[in-house]
């Protein structure tokens, strides 16, 4: 198995480079289910990131090009059912994915709760305004 950094995953999604995106495709396309390539929680909401900020994909695409990710069969995502969870409720609420993943993770981790400066955040559950 090897990792996937999110530089890596955005050539790959985004198709824009034309010496780096090929390389890219060519690890996607001799990933196999036995011998997947694994993509940590770092490098997906980095890739998040990227995505929304610097090509300004919508949130639809971005939920929809992640979710294409860690469902594939030779994908390995750390804490995947974590991750898939966090993507319906992006999906369904509107809410950034990087700040579920953060009110999921705390909740996973026994938290009470997550204090977090965001308004919008803070109206997840698991987390709180910290004021």
């Amino acid at each position: 198995m090897i990792g996937l950094d999110s530089n890596v995953i955005v050539r790959h999604l985004t198709d824009d480079d034309p010496d780096q995106s090929p390389k890219a495709h060519a690890v996607f396309d001799s990933l196999t289910p036995p011998d997947p390539a694994h993509i940590s929680l770092v490098a997906l909401v980095e890739t998040h990131w990227v995505l929304r900020q610097a090509y300004t994909y919508s949130r639809a695409q971005v939920i929809g090009a992640l979710r294409a990710l860690v469902t594939a069969a030779d994908i390995a995502v750390e804490s995947n059912d974590l991750v898939v969870a966090a993507l319906d409720e992006a999906d369904r609420s509107g809410h950034d994915l990087p700040d579920i993943l953060i009110a999921r993770s705390g909740a996973a981790a026994g938290c009470s709760t997550t204090v977090t400066f965001d308004r919008q955040a803070s109206t997840l559950p698991g987390m709180t305004e910290l004021r």
